[in-house]
Order: C-alpha cells, then structure tokens, then sequence
C-alpha cells in the first residue's frame, strides 16, 4: 500500500469475491469481481437488488468484456447469487468494453433492457463498426503524428481494427437514456445519475445519499489514475480539463460516503481521492512544462517523462493517449504552443 492509498479506508479489508460468487458491501447489493485478459487484470462488477412494476430481481451494473470466461462466470452467479429471481435492468457506466462488452449477451438472455447514456450508446455502436479510437490506420496515423516512430507499434497498431469489436460482439438494439440529474428508482432507493467526462464521452455514475453509496465506475479509482486520452477521432480534444472539473461534482456528496469502482477495492475517502488525484495531475503537467521548456516536445518524447516503467504496446497506446491529454491542457490554457514540423510531428513548446 503507497502512501495515498493508505490515507483511504477500506472497509472490508482484504476480502474479494470469489471466482464466480459475491461478496455483500451493503444491505441489496452484491459485489462481482471479473477477470481482465489486460495488464489492468479485474473488473468490479455490481447486482443490485430490484423491484420494476412488482417484480422482483436484479439490476446488474456493468458486463465485463466479451469472452467465454466472463460467460462462465456470469453462469455461476446465475446459478448461485441470484436467489431464484431474474435480472431486470443491465446499466453500463460507459461504453469500455470491459464495461459493455457482454451487455448485449446479458440483456438477450434476459430479455432485460440495457440503461446507458445515449452518447456512450452511438459511441459504441459505432466502435463495433470501425476502428475509430482503438487501432486501424487512422490510429496509427493519429500515434505517428505525435511522435510514435516504432515501426513495429505502428504495425501492430494498424493491425488492431478488430480490437473493439472483438471486445464488444454488439450492442443490444435499443436503451434508455440516462442523464446527469435523473433519478432511478432501484429496490426502493433512489439512485442519483452524475455525468462525467475525459474518461469516456459522457460517463455515469449514481449515487445513493440514502445509504451513502457511490458507484464510481472508472471517475474515481483507488490506486491508480484513470485513463484520460486524446483520440484520433477527436484529435484536438481537452479530456484532462473535463475530466478534472467532472471529479469535482463528487464533492457534494456525503464524506463518508462509501465508493464502489470499476477497479480496486470499495472505499471511504472520497473528498481525499479527489485532491490526490488533482495533485497528481498536477504534478504531471508541471513535468510536462518543464520538459518542453528544456526543449520542444512531442506526445512520444513526454511518454518517458510521465511513465517511469516499461510499457508493452496496450499500455503505451493508452500512455500516448494521455501524454498528448496534459500537453493539450497546456495547449488549451495557453502555456504552451504547437507546431506541425516538415516530418508531421506535432511539437509543443512555451508559450
């Protein structure tokens, strides 16, 4: 445990839920914990218990990626965690295939309608469709342009078209919207829907004042930083700026408010994960200036600045994503100024 983490508390210890089972954080809600084929290993998965209309069940929040893995132990918790009663309601946070990924194959097999935000629904409807984001040639092109220069990356990257869709088979043929400030009604509890942004493009977490209960989704994780990137399908984006000023619309709620995320382990120390991962940004940014002040930089020459360890191509096409993401808060601010070289690079120096 680092010395952030260890200023959080974690109510339940070391305790995890068991390979297709529960573990209970609360009075109706059960927590799943999934396997990740990524370095990012697990997905925390949540079932809340339901009453839609006078039948009761199950809400599930968030999937898991696409694998006969996951399928199996979805069967196991069909068999074991659901007390005899049906899933109702199939919620995703976000359109990440670790989180929608079996959405279709869950909402199928229980004729269960899928709650999402309208903007994560067309994006990934239309990521099963292209390579927009996560491989192919504009990829490539988008990585090249900042600095990515490895032959064999670029390859890999161009090769990767089928990466969404082959996490993410399909998506249920309709939703229902959900929106910052709508209020969903769950096993008698209200559940309050707050939007965030840079993680995804329009992220939702809920939250329940009533017991104190935040299911976080990727906004705010315990021990480490969520992923914030610039994409090419949105080359000129400012993701880190939404994604800061969307972490602090949880600062409204309770203080002792018991967080369940995507990754990691349930915790208390909301209002303290905030300011650390505000410092933590903020600290990278300051890296970041300081390495284009001693000369100009490209999203690749920042990558060695911001990451200290190896990384293999999954995790470095997430860490090109984010290096371009604190370079272009600099931009956006105006500390910092770009220019497209004779060779396509952008390059970014002091203002």
């Amino acid at each position: 445990m680092n010395a952030q983490e260890a200023e959080l508390l974690y109510p339940l210890g070391d305790a995890l839920p068991m390979g297709g089972g529960t573990l209970a954080v609360a009075p109706g809600v059960k927590w799943i914990r999934m396997v990740l084929p990524f370095a990012l290993d697990h997905i925390n998965l949540w079932l809340l218990e339901d009453d839609i209309g006078g039948q009761r069940g199950w809400t599930v929040v968030d999937c898991c990626v696409s694998r006969d893995e996951a399928k199996a132990s979805w069967e196991q918790i069909f068999a074991g965690e659901l007390d005899g009663l049906p899933i109702l309601r199939v919620i995703v946070t976000h359109m990440h295939p670790d989180h929608i990924g079996l959405a279709h194959w869950l909402c199928e097999r229980w004729k269960a309608p899928l709650w999402i935000s309208a903007t994560d629904y067309n994006t990934a409807s239309l990521s099963i469709r292209s390579s927009t984001g996560f491989g192919g040639e504009n990829s490539a092109d988008f990585f090249a342009s900042h600095g990515l220069a490895n032959p064999e990356h670029l390859a890999q990257i161009r090769g990767r078209s089928n990466y969404y869709p082959g996490l993410v088979p399909a998506v249920p043929r309709s939703f229902h919207r959900m929106m910052d400030g709508q209020v969903i009604r769950i096993g008698g509890r209200d559940w309050t829907c707050i939007s965030g942004y840079g993680h995804a493009p329009e992220h939702i977490a809920l939250s329940c004042p009533e017991v104190k209960l935040l299911i976080s989704g990727d906004m705010v994780l315990p021990r480490i930083s969520t992923n914030v990137s610039v994409y090419d399908v949105e080359p000129e984006s400012n993701p880190l700026t939404l994604f800061l000023q969307s972490i602090d619309k949880f600062r409204a709620l309770d203080t002792d408010t018991l967080v369940l995320p995507s990754h990691g382990k349930p915790f208390r120390g909301l209002h303290i994960r905030i300011a650390q991962l505000h410092a933590h940004h903020h600290d990278r940014l300051a890296e970041v200036m300081q390495a284009c002040a001693a000369s100009p930089c490209s999203g690749a020459d920042i990558l060695p600045v911001m990451f200290k360890r190896p990384l293999d191509l999954h995790q470095t096409t997430f860490a090109m994503g984010e290096a371009v993401a604190h370079l272009h808060t600099l931009w956006f601010e105006g500390r910092l100024l770009r220019l497209r070289g004779s060779d396509g690079i952008y390059r970014f120096y002091p203002a």
